[in-house]
């Protein structure tokens, strides 16, 4: 229990998709000017990855890795280079059911995402969720956990952005930082932060 709960503080935090390994910075960037779309990217995130990241994983050991045909007396298949599409399909899937419930029962949220929420398909914070799944060799149980962790760590990264966007719309800044100036400058410090995690780690 304790390594699943190094696992997903790791995911979270040392790994953190956009701040540590800058995965997903389009929507995180763009869904962080106010704090309630950007608190309901992070819920879509978790939901997202706590889905697909297990599931790519079943579709992966029972189909696509090498071997897994030997029951059917096809030792030698291996469809592991369809592992992209499979995951692709898997993720567009998972977002359009998740679109579908948000469009039925949270029409507001559902606005405020946009056209930001049919891109969570080719996101590649969730792709790259799978693919290091498949690269670490996770178990089941491990890569739900991952899962949710890595999307847990979005949506920290992202309500805390958009908390401190909120706050400097406040403020008088000069007239070359407002806007996209000042949220990378803003995103490259919160990076150097979450980097102190993997100092910890590493020491």
């Amino acid at each position: 229990m304790s390594e699943l709960w190094a696992l997903f503080l790791r995911a979270a935090f040392v790994e953190n998709m956009p701040l540590t390994l800058f995965l997903g910075l389009c929507t995180f960037i763009a869904l962080s000017r106010k704090t309630g779309s950007a608190l309901g990217l992070g819920i879509a995130m978790v939901a997202v990855m706590g889905v697909t990241v297990p599931l790519n994983h079943l579709i992966y050991t029972a189909v696509l890795a090498p071997g897994a045909w030997a029951w059917a007396g096809l030792p030698q298949t291996d469809l592991s280079y369809l592992r992209l599409i499979a995951f692709i399909g898997v993720i567009a899937a998972t977002v359009q059911m998740l679109e579908m419930v948000l469009d039925r029962f949270f029409p507001a949220i559902y606005a405020s995402f946009g056209v930001f929420l049919p891109l969570l398909t080719v996101q590649c914070a969730i792709l790259g969720g799978s693919l290091f799944m498949v690269e670490r060799n996770y178990d089941l149980a491990e890569s739900a956990v991952f899962g949710v962790g890595a999307g847990f760590g979005f949506a920290v990264a992202v309500v805390m952005l958009s908390a401190i966007r909120a706050r400097l719309s406040y403020a008088d800044l000069p007239q070359g930082l407002r806007g996209l100036g000042i949220t990378f400058i803003l995103a490259g410090m919160m990076s150097l932060g979450f980097a102190a995690f993997a100092q910890m780690v590493a020491s």
